[in-house]
Order: C-alpha cells, then sequence, then structure tokens
C-alpha cells in the first residue's frame, strides 16, 4: 500500500525538505536497500557516504541535518523511531489470537482466566496459577503453581514460568526463556556440595520484555526483581536475588551473578559480566566484553576487564599499543649505549 511523503511527515511529525508532498512511498528499507520509492533512515554518522549514494526517495534525519543528498528529507526529532512508525503503515496486519482454550491444553484446577484469554495448544497451566485478561499463553508454555500474570501479555510457545512468579501487565517473554528456576546456591560440607534451598521468587514489572533463551533465577529468599520497563534480550543470565531498576537495557549474552543491584536507566551491553553482591547506579552504561567486578556510580560508563571508567580504559589501551614501538625505541637506545661502551644494564 503506497503511502505520499506528505502522509508520512504527518504521520511522524516531521518537516518535508527539497520533496514533492504527493511522491508515493512503497516501503521502508535500510540505507543501501532502499529503491527509489522507499523511504530510509539516518541515525548514524557512519552511515553518511552511504546515504550520500543512496537510491531511496525520502529519508527520516536529524533536525540539524544540513548535509546534501539526493532523497527528499524528512525531518524528525528521532530517525530511528520514526522510521518505525513508518514501517509500521507498511507491515501486514498483526497476528492475532481468538479467545478461548485450546482442547489439548491442560489447566490445573482453582486456575483463574480473565476475560479475553488466549490458551494455545499443549500449554500446562497449573493448580491455582491465575491469568489477567486478554493475555496470549502461546502453545507449550508451563506455567506453574500460584504463579500470577496481569492483563495483556504474551507468552511465546515453549516458555517456562516456574511456581510463585509473579509478572505484571502488558509483559512479553519470548520463546525459551525459563523465569523462575533455581538459583545457583551451595555450600561446601563434609567434602561436597550442599544445595541451598531457593525459596524466594521472581516478580516481573509491568512492560518488561524478555527475549529468547534467557535465564531468570528465583531468589534463595526474597525477590529477584525486573522492574518496569526494562527490556531484556535474548540469552541472558539473571541470578538469584539480583534487582534491575526500571527502563534498564541489557543486552544479549550478558550475565548477572547473584545479589547485585541495577539503577533505573541502565545499560548492559553484550556480553557484559557482573560479579555478585555490587551496585550499578541510575543511568550508568557499561560497554559491551567488560567484566565488572567493584560497584559502579551512577552516571558514569565503564569499560574493560576488569572495568574501569571509560577514558582511563581507552588511555591504558593507547599505552598497550605502543608498546611494540616502546619496545623498538629502548631496544635501540640499548644498541647505541652498548656502541658507547655503556651497558644496556647500566654498567661501564
Amino acid at each position: 500500500m503506497n503511502i505520499t511523503l506528505a502522509d508520512l511527515a504527518a504521520l511522524t511529525g516531521g518537516i518535508l525538505e527539497n520533496a514533492s508532498p504527493e511522491l508515493p512511498i512503497s516501503g521502508g528499507a535500510s540505507v543501501t536497500d532502499a529503491t527509489a520509492t522507499e523511504v530510509t533512515f539516518f541515525g548514524n554518522a557512519r552511515y553518511l557516504p552511504a546515504l550520500k549514494l543512496s537510491r531511496a526517495a525520502a529519508a527520516f534525519v536529524p533536525l540539524d541535518f544540513a548535509e546534501q543528498i539526493p532523497a527528499a528529507l524528512i525531518k524528525v526529532a528521532n530517525p530511528s523511531l520514526a522510521f518505525a512508525q513508518a514501517l509500521a503503515r507498511f507491515a501486514p496486519p498483526p497476528i492475532t489470537y481468538a479467545p478461548g482454550i485450546h482442547p489439548t491444553a491442560v489447566i490445573g484446577p482453582g486456575v483463574t482466566l480473565g476475560e479475553g484469554v488466549s490458551i494455545q495448544p499443549y500449554a500446562v497451566i497449573e493448580q491455582g496459577a491465575a491469568i489477567g485478561a486478554g493475555s496470549v499463553i502461546g502453545a507449550h508454555v508451563f506455567i506453574g503453581q500460584q504463579s500470577t500474570l496481569g492483563p495483556a501479555c504474551h507468552i511465546h510457545p515453549h516458555v517456562t514460568i516456574r511456581e510463585r512468579t509473579l509478572i505484571g501487565s502488558r509483559v512479553v517473554i519470548h520463546s525459551g526463556t525459563v523465569v523462575g528456576s533455581d538459583g545457583f546456591g551451595y555450600e561446601f560440607s563434609a567434602g561436597r556440595h550442599v544445595k541451598i534451598p531457593q525459596t524466594g521468587c521472581v516478580q516481573i514489572d509491568d512492560d518488561v520484555e524478555i527475549g529468547a533463551n534467557v535465564a531468570i533465577d528465583r531468589a534463595r529468599f526474597g525477590r529477584t526483581w525486573i522492574q518496569e520497563g526494562t527490556k531484556i534480550d535474548n540469552l541472558v543470565q539473571i541470578a538469584h536475588n539480583v534487582i534491575i531498576g526500571r527502563h534498564s537495557i541489557i543486552v544479549s549474552q550478558t550475565g548477572i551473578s547473584g545479589s547485585s543491584k541495577l539503577g533505573q536507566y541502565v545499560t548492559l551491553a553484550g556480553q557484559v559480566g557482573v560479579v555478585g553482591h555490587i551496585e550499578i547506579g541510575d543511568r550508568a552504561i557499561v560497554a559491551a566484553q567488560s567484566g565488572i567486578s567493584k560497584n559502579v556510580p551512577a552516571g558514569e560508563t565503564w569499560f574493560g576487564y576488569p572495568a574501569a571508567p571509560i577514558k582511563e580504559t581507552k588511555e591504558r589501551l593507547a599505552y598497550i599499543n605502543r608498546l611494540e614501538k616502546l619496545y623498538a625505541r629502548v631496544r635501540t637506545l640499548e644498541q647505541v649505549l652498548d656502541k658507547k661502551g655503556f651497558s644496556s644494564k647500566g654498567e661501564t
């Protein structure tokens, strides 16, 4: 379905420049792949050369964009968000699920189902669980005893939600994730590892989204707590009694050890490792593949292994990268000293 540039600008609150308002647009694509009837977006300076060569009919660009490019401009506050809004107009209708319980689903005694709940094939909902209105429970999902889900949740196929888990409203959990498995807790006694009972729960607040194949462990006591609006990527491990503050971002392959606490609006990039029992302050950012071994103050960006403030780590890496040249200079100086009768060991 084609829409005009004027429609796109109105949809996204953008300002048209260098454009025919009635130019038809058939879809959206990346800077390098867009065709003469598609829109793209510019959100990273590294793609400017590609944008100047792009065949796109139009591009969402920042409000202060001043470069000359062949494409028409739609100036917006957030090009990536505007592009997402445009793509939604071109996308097929979302998949919907009819309310009701599939005949193959297993529903235990005392389960409470809100209005309009959809239970897909082979789902298992155990005794005493409660599912909020309008929620979708995918095929082969397991929901343990006394767990509760709020309204409008979407639990994708093959998710496991163990007993006594507390989930808020509008929570999305993708396939393969396990919520509420035992925390990894043992004491060494009499020559063997003795398991410590994990008697707490997991609490997931409203508007959290959890990716595929994530493991979130139940607490040893109390709760493991994922607070409102947090987004968790695929393949993340969250250990027992971890607290993740509101609206944080946890990127793929991150591991957070037990009893660590993250503040609000924290970002952990890919493959970050966090030791147990530390705190990461509000709005802190940890760069990819960093190892956090001590508290991170609020608002700071840390990087490296072991991680430190990013400026310190970059300076240290710069010194390391110059070691080869430094070694060559020292070796040359030693040779000069040797020729002049001075030993490189400082002896005459």
